[in-house]
């Protein structure tokens, strides 16, 4: 009996040693890596590939280094000229410091989305409407390079950000196209208005040209005889000058 339990204790130590033993070694992926606290001090970050662990005198947190696409909620914002309208936007970051992404903040994902939707609001709030429309490509860089900034010490990398949508209320979208509808109107009457100012200028120079023979005067007058007579479709009256007249008369 008591051979028999001897040796039921030595099969319980050999497999508490052989599972002491697997619980030493992690394998990390080529894009993670393993901040590893000893007795719960930093002691470093290891990976990628196999690592060996003291078991309970160490423990390790598994960090993604892959770029995160995080998408920001839909903010209200007003703008400077005091349009309300809802935005949202698109985040890629990643971690490029583990220690700082573990050690700094409490979870850096949660962290940098809730920094971005603050940043995000604080940045176009600063702007008109017709800017968020219209320079999109300066704005994110704005909004990136200020999320960089704020995220660096979290160990934290913003690549791009790239605001996706502004939507307008119903009743700004009528004003908007009765300002585009106005302004259209507003160049057309200036391109009209150009058109004649042109249109004179040319015809002074023709006068000019032609006032300084009689006889191109003439021969533009009946230039214009010609190509009257090639319409037969209606009749015209065309007045003939006096001096035309006592020129044939002279000839």
């Amino acid at each position: 009996m008591f051979l028999i339990d001897l040796q039921v204790v030595s099969l319980v130590l050999i497999m508490l040693t052989l599972l002491f033993l697997i619980s030493m070694f992690r394998i990390l992926r080529e894009y993670e890596r393993g901040v590893v606290f000893m007795l719960g001090r930093f002691y470093r970050v290891k990976g990628p590939g196999l690592i060996i662990l003291i078991p309970i005198l160490q423990q390790m947190v598994r960090v993604d280094l892959r770029t995160v696409v995080m998408d920001v909620p839909t903010q209200d914002v007003i703008s400077r000229d005091n349009v309300s309208v809802k935005v949202n936007a698109v985040i890629y970051f990643r971690v490029v410091d583990p220690q700082k992404a573990i050690i700094q903040v409490e979870n850096f994902f949660e962290a940098t989305s809730q920094l971005s939707q603050t940043t995000l609001r604080s940045v176009l709030g600063q702007h008109e409407l017709d800017d968020m429309l219209a320079e999109r490509d300066r704005l994110n860089a704005d909004v990136q390079a200020i999320l960089d900034k704020q995220t660096d010490a979290w160990g934290i990398k913003v690549a791009n950000v790239e605001i996706k949508h502004v939507d307008l209320d119903e009743s700004m979208i009528r004003a908007i196209a009765k300002q585009a509808e106005a302004e259209r109107e507003r160049r057309a009457k200036v391109i009209h208005a150009q058109g004649e100012y042109e249109a004179s200028q040319k015809l002074l120079d023709a006068a000019n040209v032609l006032s300084q023979q009689e006889q191109a005067l003439q021969l533009r007058y009946l230039q214009t005889l010609v190509e009257l007579a090639g319409d037969k479709s209606s009749t015209i009256v065309f007045p003939v000058p006096i001096d035309l007249i006592n020129t044939l008369k002279k000839s």
